[in-house]
């Protein structure tokens, strides 16, 4: 089902024009009816890459919620003259969703990451969250034919929240093949989340977020890993960015 948000054109892609309170509302809703609702994040280097992966593309359009996961998405939106109200970081979603469904009592599955990590994170969730079910957990190691075996198990556990720590593009597909399947009320693809939430990696300062800084926050806690693909991804995003404008003023 559908998103019933107003949606903004961005590139070619449509995006759900919410605030991070209400995607949770609407999530909320979905658990409720037991909705199957699929949500999908984009920022600039997504952006990049499914301008020339239109698997990542379609995997990405085919989710029924799909949000701006990076503050840059958010002004150029505003640039291209198809507002989106405020940056949903796909960790502060993950957060707010399992704090909401510890008041709840939803059941959450946890699926990703390397085996000590995702462990790590079920102890924190039953630490901070202790009203949130933790239905089931695995992590994110499986082959392409193992996964649905993987889905089966997660549908077999019936979780209301299915949260996602893959890397891109794997988590858009293994959601575009198997939701259907998996049929919880909210599956999340949060991404590196997992070890942020374990504190395996150090999340930017409130204000850095704020300012939309994240990105450089990272890029100085990993320079040469992540100097070169920053460089690539921000400079195609923003003349991806600037050729839409242009394009528009034309018309």
């Amino acid at each position: 089902m559908t998103a019933t948000a107003a949606r903004s054109k961005f590139l070619g892609l449509s995006l759900d024009a919410l605030t991070l309170k209400q995607t949770v509302a609407r999530c909320v809703t979905a658990v409720e009816n037991r909705e199957n609702l699929s949500i999908g994040v984009v920022n600039a280097a997504k952006t990049v890459h499914m301008s020339h992966d239109a698997v990542l593309r379609d995997s990405v359009a085919s989710c029924d919620l799909v949000v701006a996961d990076g503050q840059a998405v958010v002004w150029a939106s505003r640039v291209l003259g198809q507002p989106l109200p405020e940056r949903v970081a796909g960790i502060d979603l993950f957060t707010s969703l399992m704090e909401e469904g510890g008041r709840r009592g939803y059941r959450a599955y946890f699926l990703g990451a390397r085996p000590e990590v995702v462990e790590q994170v079920v102890a924190q969730v039953r630490d901070r969250y202790p009203g949130l079910v933790v239905a089931g957990a695995r992590d994110g190691y499986f082959t392409d034919e193992q996964a649905g075996e993987v889905a089966a198990l997660i549908g077999q556990a019936r979780p209301d929240l299915l949260f996602l720590g893959m890397t891109s593009p794997k988590k858009e597909i293994f959601l575009a093949r198997f939701a259907d399947d998996i049929k919880a009320g909210v599956i999340h693809g949060v991404g590196g989340s997992f070890d942020v939430f374990a504190g395996k990696v150090r999340r930017a300062p409130v204000l850095w977020q704020k300012l939309g800084f994240e990105w450089l926050y990272r890029l100085l806690q990993e320079p040469v890993r992540l100097g070169p693909r920053y460089l690539s991804t921000n400079t195609r995003f923003a003349w991806m960015v600037v050729k839409e404008y242009v394009q528009k003023k034309a018309r």
